[in-house]
């Protein structure tokens, strides 16, 4: 491998909370760059999912000594859960129910997977997220997701939901 290759990491880290250890440390390390630099660059970024297993990347340049940090999002499922405030999901999500969720935090986490969606509507992107909903065992607004989808489909909440992603 010559110096001047760009070197990728991918890691799973904890939302703001890298250290210099693995998986970080041993993979920059051997391209000189500073450790500690991309830990410090990698909990700037990861911050706002504080506290949740995010896939991250860094692309190393050594002959340059310099390096590029791209965050994933984590999970739907895991953004709804740091929402209500819950370690995992119902064992069973029709008759066990783990929280209840606003329309705003599902809002929140369209807005966090915004960039990932194949969905190209404000709507279709909502009604995905409240299919995880259901799926991890929440509620919405006290009711069940897939009431809340019908009323999106019935534009009960046009003023409330923009149309492009």
């Amino acid at each position: 491998m010559s110096k001047s290759e760009t070197i990728v990491i991918k890691a799973l880290v904890t939302g703001g909370s890298a250290s210099g250890g693995p998986p970080i440390g041993p993979a920059v390390g051997p391209t000189g760059i500073n450790i500690k630099d991309v830990v410090d660059a990698v909990n700037e970024k990861t911050m706002i999912f504080k506290g949740l297993s995010v896939p991250i990347r860094i692309e190393c340049n050594p002959e340059r000594k310099t390096f590029e940090i791209f965050i994933e999002t984590p999970s739907t499922a895991s953004l709804l859960l740091k929402e209500l405030g819950a370690q995992k999901g119902s064992d069973s999500c029709v008759e066990k129910r783990i929280g209840d969720l606003s329309l705003d935090q599902i809002k929140i986490v369209v807005e966090a997977k915004k960039d990932n969606f194949l969905d190209k509507t404000y709507k279709a992107a909502m009604k995905s997220v409240l299919g995880t909903a259901l799926s991890v065992g929440a509620t919405v607004e006290g009711e069940d997701p897939r009431v809340i989808q019908k009323r999106i489909d019935n534009g009960e909440y046009d003023n409330q939901i923009k149309e492009e992603l």
